[in-house]
C-alpha cells in the first residue's frame, strides 16, 4: 500500500571521502574468540564495489560510490570494525551491454578477498554475476536493483532499494492521480524496463483505467537510435500521459522525438533509470511540469553537503543513501557476529537491520555502542528503508516524486511511502 507523506528522515552523517585502499589481508577468518561484541584478531573488513563508472547507468556511479566512501569514513572515524579500518576497493560494473566488464571486476574482487560487494546498480548486471559472488560466500548488497524476480535470489544477496512493486505502484498512482485514464508507456526490452512496466500496467488496469500503449510486445530495442516510428505508434493510441522507462542512453532521443511530434511534455513521467538533471541538453522550458520517481527518502541538506565533500561535482544523489546504508549494515553485521568473513556478515545482516526488533540507532558509532552493551539493534537507514524481510528486501521504502522546472532540472516535490508485499 502507498501513502503520501512529506516527512522524511534527516540523515546524520559524518566524515569525508575514503580512498581505494590496498590491503594486506582479506575478509577471511573470523578468529578463534568469536563473540557478539567482536574479536581483536579478525582480518580487516574489505568492501568491494561493483558500480557503474561507464555505460548507460554511469550517472548513478558517482553518488553511489560517494555513499560507500562516506560510510567507510564514518566507520573508520568511529574506530573501524573489530579494531581495524575498513578498506574499500572500487571497480566498474558498466552495463548489461558490456557484461564482460562486470565479470572481470567480480573476479578481481574475489581475488582480493573482499567479504562484501556493494552493487550492481543494474538488475541485468546482477543476474550475470550473482552466482559468482554468492557462490564464493561473498555478501552482495545492491543499492539500486529493483527487478521483482531478484527477491530471495540467494541467502547472500541483499538490497537496500525496494523491488519495483513499490516504485511501480507509486508511479502509476502519480499518473492516475494527475487525472490520466489512458496512459502509455515507452519501455525498452530490458529486465529493468519490463519488470517496472508490468507493475505500472497492473496498477493502472486494476484501477479501471486502460493502458494505451506499452504492453508486452510493444517494447523497443535498447540499442534503438531512431524513435520516429516508435513515438508515432505510441501517440496514435492517444495516451493522456506517457511514462518513459529506459536509461539515459535512450531517453534524450525519445524526449526530442516526443517534442518534435508535438506531445505535451508536462505529461511525461521519468523513472530512476533516466531521472537526471537535463538542464541545457534541451531548450529552456521543454520539460517544465514533467515529473519523475526515484526510490529513497529525499536526502537532507546535511547529507548532500557531506556527499559534496566526497565529490564536489555531484549533480544528483540517486542511490547515495542506499549505498551508504549497504556499507554500514555490512560493517554492523561484522561487529555483531565478531567476524569479517562473508558467512558471518550474511548471518547477521537481518538482525542489525532491525528484523528482530532492538533499540533504534542511526549512526555506526551509536549502533556499535549498543552492540558492545550486548543489545539488539534496529539501524535506522539513511535511505528510510525498513528492516530486511524474508527475501532480503527492504520491508518498506520511500519513493521520491520530483518535478521539472523551466531550467529542465528537477526538484523534490513529495515522498510516497510503500510497504513491500
Amino acid at each position: 500500500m502507498i501513502r503520501s507523506t512529506h516527512a522524511v528522515r534527516a540523515a546524520a552523517l559524518a566524515g569525508a571521502a575514503a580512498l581505494i585502499l590496498a590491503a594486506c589481508s582479506g575478509g577471511g577468518d573470523s578468529g578463534d574468540d568469536e563473540t557478539d561484541g567482536g574479536t581483536a584478531d579478525a582480518a580487516p573488513l574489505k568492501v568491494g564495489t561493483l558500480l557503474p563508472q561507464t555505460g548507460s547507468l554511469a550517472q548513478l556511479g558517482p553518488p553511489e560510490i560517494a555513499g560507500v566512501d562516506l560510510a567507510v569514513k564514518d566507520i573508520n572515524e568511529a574506530g573501524g570494525v573489530l579494531g581495524s579500518d575498513v578498506e574499500a576497493v572500487h571497480t566498474d560494473s558498466s552495463d548489461a551491454e558490456h557484461a564482460e566488464v562486470a565479470t572481470q571486476s567480480v573476479q578481481d574482487l574475489i581475488s582480493q578477498d573482499v567479504s562484501v560487494i556493494v552493487g550492481a546498480a543494474s538488475s541485468s548486471v546482477t543476474r550475470n554475476v550473482i552466482d559468482d559472488i554468492t557462490g564464493a560466500k561473498i555478501v552482495q548488497i545492491s543499492p539500486a536493483n529493483t527487478a521483482t524476480d531478484l527477491s530471495g535470489a540467494s541467502d547472500f544477496y541483499f538490497r537496500t532499494a525496494p523491488p519495483d512493486t513499490v516504485q511501480g505502484s507509486a508511479l502509476a498512482n502519480l499518473i492516475l492521480g494527475d487525472g490520466a485514464v489512458n496512459p502509455g508507456i515507452l519501455v525498452f526490452n530490458d529486465d529493468y524496463g519490463t519488470s517496472l512496466r508490468d507493475v505500472v500496467e497492473k496498477v493502472v488496469t486494476d484501477s479501471g483505467a486502460t493502458l494505451a500503449y506499452g504492453s508486452a510486445g510493444q517494447e523497443f530495442d535498447p540499442n534503438e537510435t531512431n524513435y520516429t516510428s516508435i513515438v508515432s505508434n505510441a501517440l496514435a493510441a492517444q495516451p493522456d500521459a506517457i511514462a518513459i522507462i529506459a536509461f539515459t542512453t535512450q531517453t534524450p532521443l525519445i524526449v526530442s522525438e516526443l517534442a518534435a511530434q508535438g506531445y505535451d511534455m508536462s505529461k511525461v513521467y521519468f523513472v530512476d533509470g533516466n531521472l537526471t538533471q537535463f538542464g541545457e541538453e534541451f531548450q529552456a522550458g521543454l520539460l517544465e511540469g514533467a515529473q519523475g520517481t526515484l526510490p529513497g527518502a529525499f536526502p537532507s541538506e546535511e547529507f548532500q553537503a557531506r556527499l559534496a565533500e566526497v565529490n564536489d561535482s555531484l549533480s544528483d544523489y540517486s542511490y547515495a543513501a542506499e549505498a551508504y546504508d549497504a556499507t554500514i549494515l555490512a560493517a554492523l553485521a561484522a561487529v555483531k557476529g565478531g567476524g569479517t568473513d562473508g558467512e558471518t556478515i550474511q548471518a547477521n545482516m537481518a538482525a542489525v537491520s532491525g528484523a528482530d526488533g532492538g533499540e533504534k540507532c542511526d549512526t555506526f558509532a551509536d549502533c556499535v555502542a549498543l552492540l558492545d552493551d550486548g543489545k539488539d539493534i534496529d539501524y535506522e537507514a539513511q535511505s528510510g528503508v525498513g528492516p530486511f524481510n524474508a527475501d532480503n528486501d527492504p520491508s518498506s521504502a520511500y519513493i521520491g516524486v520530483y518535478t521539472f522546472g523551466a531550467d529542465n532540472k528537477y526538484v523534490f516535490t513529495k515522498s510516497e511511502f510503500g510497504e513491500v508485499g
